[in-house]
């Protein structure tokens, strides 16, 4: 089968198509014919050496999301069938026309949606859902500011939170105002025009919000801490800003019995991840069937062409999701 490779760590230019062998099954697995894969960050950092040759899943291949067609289905899979649409999480191999899928972090994609669809879904909404409901505990009345709410999670993190019945603020480039409004914010601001302490000061009576979703860190976190009322909690989700340390006001987060936690996917263990996925499945992904969620796709790349999705990820800039399709 045909599969994305790289020989070496390295600018978007080293991904390349190539043959690869096709994945076997196990018991519990299904073999999925891919149809499209979501691009993610994570496939960028592991391109680029980030993770070194530490490996968080079961296929050296990039790619932890995909949308395709069952083609074969493991001894003890009793629930699944051969030509059911499914969409997945994978412990990478989503670059490749074949993958290998653990059924517990396999779901069906809703009939109103397409594969490239269903590619944008996975890892922009389950992380949105462990983020935003899971861990920050958002719920109907509740304040969120989401930080770089036009990215694939980012944007996911504003429709759930807006599901959940919350008052969503968001960050984002000028461009993208008026993309992050249509999707449930209450407010955008102008990350590079406006600082959005100030702004958040404002819209809360300077009462704070209850919970800061953030993709970028570095300096933005003693800004998020100041940004929450008490009692809040800031979910780490990423650090674009690739600043790793920065200071914490330890004071404010005392005195006002703050929580700080972080969550990222890719570091987790199988049974943590079937977990995600689980609560997914049972309290989110009916939405899309319903219309209140939707999936954002910004480009759709052919697979031979990674190198140039990869690049259109870094450059930035777009909204929602950037999707390989495999046909």
């Amino acid at each position: 089968m045909k599969g994305i490779v790289y020989d070496g760590f390295g600018p978007a230019e080293v991904l390349r198509l190539a043959e690869v062998p096709r994945p076997e099954i196990r018991p519990h697995d299904l073999l999925v014919r891919v149809k499209a894969a979501g691009v993610n960050r994570a496939d960028i950092l592991q391109r680029n050496g980030a993770y070194g040759n530490q490996s968080f899943g079961e296929s050296t291949l990039l790619g932890l999301e995909l949308a395709g067609e069952v083609v074969g289905v493991g001894s003890e899979v009793d629930e699944v069938s051969i030509g059911q649409r499914v969409m997945a999480i994978v412990g990478g191999g989503a670059y490749a026309e074949f993958a290998r899928v653990d059924r517990r972090m396999a779901i069906g994609i809703p009939g109103n949606l397409s594969f490239v669809e269903g590619a944008a879904i996975m890892e922009s909404f389950v992380t949105a859902v462990e983020s935003v409901s899971h861990v920050a505990g958002v719920g109907q009345g509740q304040t969120v500011l989401v930080h770089g709410a036009a990215g694939g999670v980012g944007s996911a993190c504003v429709q759930v939170a807006h599901a959940l019945g919350a008052t969503v603020y968001a960050t984002a480039s000028a461009s993208r105002l008026a993309d992050v409004g249509s999707i449930g914010a209450a407010a955008v601001i102008d990350y590079r025009a406006d600082d959005f302490e100030s702004v958040v000061a404002r819209l809360t009576d300077h009462r704070g919000v209850d919970a800061v979703i953030d993709f970028v860190g570095g300096d933005y976190l003693p800004r998020n801490l100041r940004s929450l009322r008490p009692g809040g909690i800031l979910v780490q989700v990423g650090i674009l800003s690739g600043q790793h340390a920065t200071s914490i006001p330890l004071n404010l987060l005392l005195h006002n019995h703050l929580r700080l936690a972080g969550t990222v996917m890719k570091s987790r263990g199988v049974d943590e991840k079937r977990a995600m996925v689980r609560r997914f499945s049972e309290g989110f992904s009916p939405l899309f069937a319903s219309g209140e969620l939707k999936p954002l796709v910004d480009q759709v790349f052919p697979l031979e062409r990674a190198a140039d999705a990869h690049s259109s990820v870094e450059r930035g800039g777009g909204f929602g999701k950037v999707v390989l399709a495999v046909d």
